[in-house]
């Protein structure tokens, strides 16, 4: 038996070994040329035309601003991924039958297995350049992971508190509100400022498809090699996603 897990294990090892040698060998990757000393030089100056970064005020305040439509394009489609994932989490746990169950999680399934950046190319495509297409494509995606988690919260749910209120004659609303609602609405809660962090991020990232925010901001900066004000876009981009890791670990004990 050791030895049977013994072979297994190392076989396990020389097969991810393999693999990871055969991918540097089809990728081509020249990591060598990384520890040349001409290469350190090289990076000493790129990364040197980031400093100083750009305070003038005017270059300020566009970051300012490109900072608040980011905040609003994550907190947005936040907000319509949480309504729309618990209205879809009903049927995909089970609770309309099985057909709805399937319907639900194949939506859920697909608004989920396609990429923030391919919703929001496509969503640019639709709806033309700007924030509106960021805040429909962070939605859709929130949508499917969200919709997700809250359905696998409300199966495992015990199902005694609605049942007993709708066998005393309480409508099924009521019977959920009161019955399964109050047990998974701190679950549901801390999926939702989870998300939340991973929205303001992407938000900022999907700029650069055109999708408005911070992430047009630093493309337009980059794209006229102008890595002093990059820099200043990226250091507002870290100071957000601090903030926000700060705020929703506080709404998060705020709400235990």
């Amino acid at each position: 038996m050791r030895a049977g897990v013994s072979f297994g294990g190392l076989l396990a090892v020389v097969l991810v070994i393999a693999a990871v040698a055969g991918s540097f060998a089809y990728l081509d990757m020249p990591l060598g040329a990384l520890f040349a000393g001409a290469a350190a030089g090289e990076i000493v100056d790129f990364v040197g035309r980031f400093f100083p970064p750009e305070l003038g005020p005017a270059f300020l305040a566009k970051v300012g601003w490109a900072a608040l439509e980011t905040l609003a394009i994550s907190l947005v489609s936040t907000v319509l991924a949480a309504v729309a994932g618990a209205v879809l989490a009903l049927p995909a746990a089970g609770r309309h039958g099985v057909a709805g169950q399937v319907a639900a999680r194949f939506v859920l399934n697909l608004l989920r297995s396609v990429p923030e950046l391919v919703w929001a190319t496509l969503m640019v495509l639709a709806a033309g350049l700007g924030p509106f297409a960021g805040t429909l494509a962070l939605a859709l995606h929130t949508t499917g992971v969200l919709g997700r988690l809250f359905a696998e919260a409300l199966e495992n749910t015990p199902p005694a508190p609605a049942e007993a209120l709708a066998g005393s004659g309480a409508p099924s609303l009521a019977a959920f509100l009161y019955g399964t609602f109050p047990l998974v609405a701190a679950q549901w809660l801390a999926y939702a400022l989870y998300r939340w962090e991973m929205n303001i991020r992407m938000a900022a990232i999907l700029g650069f498809v055109g999708a408005g925010g911070l992430g047009a901001l630093l493309y337009f900066s980059l794209s006229l090699f102008h890595e002093a004000e990059a820099s200043t876009v990226i250091l507002a981009m870290l100071a957000m996603a601090v903030a926000v890791d700060g705020a929703s670990a506080w709404l998060r004990r705020a709400s235990a």
